[in-house]
């Protein structure tokens, strides 16, 4: 599970039709204390992430592994939507 940050949406009309149905999500990746990085993922939305909102995401094989992805062409999943993380006894996120 790696961390993101929703930063947009993509629309596609025309598309394989296993990916009807799913949105898809632009996710900037965070390191562990909240700094975006300069990659960024599309990744399917399983648990209604909007923008700005910092979420958990899974790619490759672990992609298709949700009740939402499972056996459709996908690469990334968003999972969660993160609440709060810490590192050592230090908040890093709060989503207040």
């Amino acid at each position: 599970m790696l961390l993101g940050r929703v930063v947009g949406t993509v629309v596609a009309t025309r598309k394989d039709e296993k990916l009807e149905g799913l949105k898809l999500l632009v996710v900037q990746i965070v390191d562990i204390q909240n700094k975006p990085g300069a990659t960024y993922v599309v990744a399917v939305d399983s648990v209604g992430a909007g923008t700005g909102d910092t979420v958990l995401y899974a790619s490759g094989s672990s992609a298709r592994q949700t009740a939402s992805t499972k056996d459709r062409p996908v690469d990334a999943v968003v999972m969660a939507i993160v609440d709060t993380w810490s590192v050592g006894d230090q908040t890093v996120y709060n989503a207040e």
